[in-house]
């Protein structure tokens, strides 16, 4: 048999979207995922960073966390191998590593000077997994004593110099790092809007030539799962879609396997949410009409007028609205998300308001001697405001 992985990345455990909490869909999609592995049945599950949202994550976050890793690892016994990724606390996921090394879970939260690799065998011989977390170039230069490292790119080439130094020529190699990797280091923009800068102005970004001598780079950080400039540099991307930016991702995880030249195979497989992502666009009587769904939706309504409670309306047929959003070009604009319910208007001048709103109430358009009257009243109220 020869060496078989699976590459899955930001799992984002404790993600909140537009107020809502994904717990519930992040513990039926990790579900799923653990199914694969019970079919694939692979000889490890690489995770390349951003296992948490943020640095202090929710309870039920680690928990479930704790009862994956359990899963996988104690009754599966299929060996996990992790990195911290930049929402992570590098600390918090490095506790007891040498602990639970010995139980089958690799974790690595912070970068070491040592830079062992992780080694598993198949019939054909050894398979090192270099485990690179997201570290601040700040960091790699104390680490390695070199004041020339700036950005990104430096840090990795740095370290990459390092691994490559004492690389096993007899073993096969797969890097696994949580970056903004581009074909030469250009500047690219994100994949995402849920994606959080690693740096400022160009300096995250990292060139995939240094990944060449390595097998396969299994990376995190980025959202949709994409090649980079070879077949065998990969972004598995997220699990599970975060924002309206994500609409059209395909979901899912990578197989990879290596055979005894180090040659890869890699095939994507998806993963089927309990709850989908995405834009539903309309006016607000032909989205009414429509049968009851339970996806998380971004509502841009095509109404010519501003919509009276439009969240209360829409999640008659949508009930995990998560946003809403005039999508017309009229004097200033109306949004409401799920985080308040409550309507946000952006320059619109009072006359234009109330004949919206009059509209909206009365069903027809208001007249010019009633437009006269409200121009006489908002003129008073003006003149009253002045004089305070």
């Amino acid at each position: 048999m020869i060496m078989k992985f699976l590459h899955t990345a930001d799992w984002h455990l404790g993600k909140i979207v537009q107020g809502v909490h994904m717990t519930d869909d992040q513990d039926y999609i990790l579900k799923e995922f653990i199914k694969a592995i019970e079919t694939e049945k692979p000889d490890a599950v690489v995770i390349a960073g951003d296992l948490y949202d943020r640095a202090v994550p929710p309870t039920e976050a680690v928990s479930l966390l704790d009862n994956v890793l359990e899963r996988i690892i104690l009754h599966l016994e299929v060996p996990v191998i992790a990195i911290a990724g930049n929402h992570d606390s590098p600390s918090r996921l490095h506790f007891a590593n040498k602990i639970m090394r010995s139980k089958g879970y690799y974790v690595t939260g912070e970068l070491s000077s040592q830079l062992e690799p992780v080694k598993l065998e198949d019939e054909h011989g050894e398979v090192h997994f270099h485990t690179v977390p997201y570290t601040d170039p700040s960091q790699v230069r104390t680490l390695f004593g070199n004041d020339d490292i700036k950005s990104h790119d430096d840090a990795i080439k740095e370290v990459v110099h390092h691994i490559e130094r004492d690389m096993d020529p007899n073993a096969r190699h797969v890097f696994v790092g949580h970056l903004f990797v581009t074909p030469r280091g250009e500047e690219k923009e994100n994949t995402s809007t849920s994606e959080r800068q690693l740096s400022v102005g160009g300096a995250e970004h990292v060139s995939s030539e240094h990944f060449k001598n390595f097998h396969y780079t299994a990376l995190g950080h980025l959202h949709q799962a994409h090649k980079v400039h070879s077949d065998n540099i990969r972004y598995a991307g997220s699990p599970l879609k975060y924002s309206a930016s994500e609409e059209r991702h395909q979901k899912g995880y990578y197989v990879v396997e290596i055979d005894e030249h180090g040659h890869t195979s890699i095939e994507k497989k998806n993963l089927i949410p309990k709850r989908d992502m995405r834009i539903v666009r309309g006016k607000m009587e032909d989205l009414l009409s429509q049968p009851r769904n339970d996806d998380y939706v971004f509502v841009h309504l095509e109404d010519e007028t501003p919509v009276l409670s439009p969240m209360e309306k829409i999640r008659a047929v949508f009930p995990n609205t998560l946003h809403i959003q005039r999508d017309v070009s009229i004097t200033g604009a109306l949004s409401c998300d799920a985080s308040t319910s409550t309507p946000v208007r952006h320059k619109m001048d009072h006359l234009s308001l109330f004949k919206a709103f009059y509209q909206e109430v009365k069903g027809t358009v208001l007249t010019d001697e009633s437009e006269a009257i409200f121009k006489d009243v908002l003129e008073e109220v003006n003149e009253e405001e002045r004089r305070k």
